[in-house]
């Protein structure tokens, strides 16, 4: 339970901190991404219900930017602010050790800011092209599932920093065999019991997305660091609503 709660404190803003149940040691942080889709069921069943409630009151397209904002409330935008990071080091670096140090700035730059507005350009257009109901089923099964597939970076490619150097000071362990199975039904469970069969193919989009996005980190920093997990997470999240629009629209033939 140490390892959930730390991964809710870690993952979200919300003030779990305050409660003694969540007053967890340091080391319990290092196991965090492997309970990474564990959190995506708190933040995906916020999104869905403000997406939910708002469109209840709401014009669609408007309960879409409140449901994207409500996420961003709870996360504190911590992993757009790892995508941004990303795109501006992977952008701006042409050395190693160059890529490191931009993503290791926290101001914002020219690559950032335009992954950004792609970023929630596309998310809003995919999501409000969705029906309510249709978007809701998508939410609950999209992030945990993509915090699944982006957690198992830490078993393909080694740590990029030492632990002194780390932005979060926090050095992820490799997953092992016993969170792998706690990380695999968290985060293919709301996917399996909510989307109907018809939409497994979209699960090849976030799996073809991680695996360029992992060659070309290996082969420009030679590892991973904590933006590159948030980076890949919204990119397979954003795939991965790109798939179930492909499958849509075949099915609508």
């Amino acid at each position: 339970m140490k390892n959930i709660a730390a991964s809710l404190v870690f993952f979200t803003r919300l003030p779990f901190w305050r409660l003694k149940a969540f007053n967890v040691p340091a080391v319990y942080y290092k196991q965090v991404i492997n309970y990474w889709p564990v959190a995506g069921w708190l933040t995906a069943a916020v999104m869905a219900g403000v997406l939910w409630g708002a469109a209840q009151i709401l014009p669609y397209p408007i309960a879409v930017v409140v449901a994207i904002l409500s996420r961003l409330l709870v996360t504190g935008a911590l992993h757009e602010d790892g995508l941004a990071d990303f795109f501006d080091g992977f952008g701006g670096g042409n050395t190693r050790e160059r890529t490191l140090e931009i993503m290791k700035d926290s101001h914002i730059g020219t690559y950032g800011v335009i992954s950004l507005i792609f970023y929630f350009s596309f998310f809003y257009l995919l999501l409000s092209n969705l029906s309510l109901e249709m978007a809701c089923l998508v939410v609950l099964s999209a992030d945990p599932l993509c915090k699944f597939i982006a957690s198992l970076i830490t078993l393909v490619l080694p740590y990029a920093r030492n632990e002194e150097t780390s932005k979060s000071k926090v050095v992820y362990n490799k997953m092992s065999a016993s969170t792998g199975v706690i990380s695999v039904v968290f985060g293919l469970l709301p996917f399996i019991l909510l989307l109907k069969i018809d939409f497994l193919p979209a699960i090849i989009f976030p799996i073809f997305v991680f695996a360029g996005l992992i060659f070309l980190m290996k082969k420009k920093i030679g590892g991973y660091t904590g933006d590159c997990c948030g980076a890949t997470f919204l990119m397979c999240e954003l795939s991965f609503y790109l798939g179930v629009m492909v499958i849509l629209n075949c099915l609508a033939v």
